[in-house]
This record gives C-alpha cells, sequence and structure tokens, in this order.
C-alpha cells in the first residue's frame, strides 16, 4: 500500500515545483511594467521588461524599449542609456515617444539621436524599396517608399528633408511610390455582358530591365537640353522610353517630373535619340527604358 502511494506523491510534488517555476515571461507585462515604474520600483521593472523582450505589437515594443531607458536612468545605469536609447530609434525609427514621460533631457536625447540614425535608415529603406520596384514586387515597393516619405516628413529631420540628399530621395520616392501603387492594382475586371470580341494579333512585347535574358539597348545620340533657367535647387526627374526594334524612341514619358517646361524639353529632344536596338536571342526587340535624370544647380 505504501509503495503504491509514494510515486503518487512525488508525482504532486513535482506538478508543484513546475508550477513555481512558471517563467516571469508569462507573468509579466507592460501594465504591470509602467505601475512598477510608477511606484518607483525600477530594479524590479526593468527586470519585467527585459524578461518582456519584444512584443509582437509594434507599439507595445516600442514602449517597452522605452521604459527601459527610463529604467535604465533611474537606476543610474547611465552608460547603458546611450545604447538603449539608439536601440530604440534603430528598432522603431517612427515611434515618437510621448513627451510627457519623459524628462526634458531625455527627450532632447531621443530627439539627437533620431536625427543622427533616421537619414541613414531613409536611404537603406529607399534603396531597399527601389530594388523591391526594379524586380517588380510593386505592393513591396509601395509600402517602401510610402515609409520613406513618412519617415521624412517626422519633425526631427524635416528641415534636413529640404536638402540633399534627402531632398532628392524624396522627390524619388514620390514619384516611385505613385509608379508603385499604379503597377500594383488588379486590371479591371471585363464586363459581365461584354460583345464577342474578334481576335487580334498579339502586340509586339516590350522587354525591359526585369528581363534577365535580353540584352539592353546601347546609346548612340542622347543628349539632354540645358535647363532653361538659372538653377536654385537641383532637381530630379524619372524618364521612361519606349525604344523600339529600330533603336528609334517610339515613345517618352516623364515618370517623375522636374520643372514643366523642362519637361517639354526633355520629351522633345528625346525624340531624336538613336540606340543600337535590345536583342532576345539575336533579335531585335522592343525595350521598356526608366532613366533617373538629376540637373544639379551650378556651385
Amino acid at each position: 500500500m505504501t509503495r503504491n502511494r509514494l510515486p503518487l506523491f512525488a508525482l504532486l510534488a513535482c506538478f508543484v515545483l513546475a508550477a513555481a517555476a512558471t517563467p516571469a515571461r508569462a507573468q509579466a507585462s507592460l501594465g504591470k511594467a509602467k505601475e512598477l515604474y510608477a511606484s518607483a520600483n525600477y530594479d524590479e521593472a526593468l527586470s519585467m521588461l527585459n524578461a518582456l523582450g519584444s512584443s509582437n505589437e509594434e507599439t507595445d515594443a516600442a514602449a517597452v524599449a522605452m521604459y527601459r531607458v527610463l529604467c535604465l536612468v533611474a537606476v543610474g545605469r547611465t552608460g547603458e542609456v546611450d545604447t538603449a536609447i539608439d536601440r530604440l530609434v534603430a528598432q522603431h525609427p517612427l515611434y515618437r515617444p510621448p513627451s510627457d514621460e519623459m524628462s526634458p533631457r531625455i527627450q532632447k536625447a531621443v530627439s539627437s539621436a533620431r536625427v543622427r540614425l533616421l537619414p541613414s535608415l531613409v536611404q537603406r529603406r529607399y534603396e531597399e524599396s527601389k530594388t523591391a520596384y526594379d524586380r517588380g514586387d510593386f505592393a513591396a515597393s509601395s509600402a517602401g517608399f510610402k515609409w520613406v516619405l513618412s519617415a521624412l516628413s517626422d519633425p526631427d529631420i524635416s528641415y534636413l528633408s529640404a536638402q540633399s540628399p534627402l531632398s532628392d530621395i524624396k522627390t524619388l520616392s514620390l514619384g516611385f511610390r505613385d509608379l508603385s501603387t499604379s503597377a500594383s492594382l488588379p486590371p479591371p475586371s471585363a464586363p459581365a455582358t461584354a460583345p464577342p470580341t474578334i481576335p487580334q494579333p498579339a502586340p509586339p512585347r516590350i522587354f525591359s530591365g526585369d528581363d534577365g535574358d535580353v540584352a539592353a539597348p546601347v546609346a548612340e545620340r542622347q543628349t539632354l537640353p540645358e535647363f532653361p533657367a538659372q538653377l536654385t535647387v537641383s532637381r530630379n526627374g524619372v524618364l521612361e522610353l519606349v525604344i523600339d526594334e529600330r533603336g528609334a524612341v517610339e515613345s517618352a514619358v516623364m515618370r517623375v517630373s522636374m520643372n514643366p517646361r523642362y519637361d517639354r524639353l526633355v520629351l522633345e529632344a528625346a525624340r531624336s535619340w538613336r540606340y543600337s536596338p535590345a536583342t532576345h536571342g539575336g533579335v531585335p526587340v522592343k525595350y521598356r527604358k526608366s532613366m533617373q535624370i538629376a540637373v544639379k544647380r551650378a556651385q
């Protein structure tokens, strides 16, 4: 009888120990950490925030990172504060901590970190978005360019967005955002009672840089006109060409405008440009070419 009861007792003891060893993370929450911070239990709040780690919700994860900064300041671990602020900005670039929860000194430190880190984060996100656009992932590029424009409007760096290179990135992001959004829209559905159509021969395929097995056209005559006025700021634009099988420019469109008058001059000049045509398997083909145009202010 005794031998039968002992394993049951041992099993119950193990269950009690396992329940007592529940990870702190299961009991931790941002709300409880805030309560501990408000009651000046900074070490306990910091331990709970470290147990929380990264939340699935972006705003919660950013708030956890922010309260870690506040707790580090409160417990006097000043050597770790700057690193924690940089991590907060790097991981949550668009998050702006509530000003009523931070001292003026910490507000200034966070703002300084944003001014220092956001420009490089913006440039990196622009390059990633442009790469997504070039490979035809228009949904990703559209989201990326929208993020870039949102970051450039941030009050901490808004004054920098009027200066190169961020001003150039802003101009190009506006154009590529619109192109990405348009390209990602589904084609319009055909009317339910559409009349029968007579089959038409398919138009010639237009190749582009997304086609890895095509040799791009090579410019033989491609000269841009001079800007028709004195430049006070540098300007950037995007010109899209369709070059036919003979190397002539079939169509030209300014996808990102630089100046209405200069746009017309560029389009007029583009009609006379000549290329060695693109080839696919040694056969001349039509090709869509996107060009970035930059006119710099004279120094």
